[in-house]
């Protein structure tokens, strides 16, 4: 994995999230991906696992949001990305997100780890 592999994997997640279904899915994530939402926070295992999460979490494919991205790091299959996301228009959340993200050789992400933090708190409110 390099950078430009990493930055065209996270600008796919966007558009997933952006997309109506979890089909896409398929196309980010391996068959057996682990999800972590938080560091403390039990990995969701499996794709069919990950697409319930993935519809539970998200307001909709039409969720007025900003996100923006940074590479932080790129280590043979593993890669840790900055992202920043404001959601709303006027904003109502944003948070600060740290991905730890492990590829497998086709690609796709076979661990995913998010480290991410709301303004006022040090770590993800439950």
């Amino acid at each position: 994995m390099d950078e430009q592999p990493l930055r065209a994997w996270v600008a796919a997640y966007e558009r997933a999230w952006r997309t109506p279904g979890t089909d896409i899915l398929e196309q980010l994530f391996t068959t057996d991906a682990t999800y972590q939402q938080s560091p403390y926070r039990e990995p969701i295992r499996g794709l069919p696992a990950i697409a319930r999460m993935w519809e539970a979490e998200r307001v909709g494919p039409d969720e007025v949001f900003r996100m923006t991205s940074e590479p932080v790091a790129v280590d043979g299959d593993t890669a840790v990305v900055r992202v920043e996301v404001s959601y709303g228009d006027p904003v109502r959340q944003e948070y600060r997100d740290l991905w730890i993200i492990r590829f497998a050789e086709d690609g796709r992400c076979r661990a995913f780890e998010e480290w991410p933090f709301w303004p006022g708190t040090s770590y993800h409110p439950d």
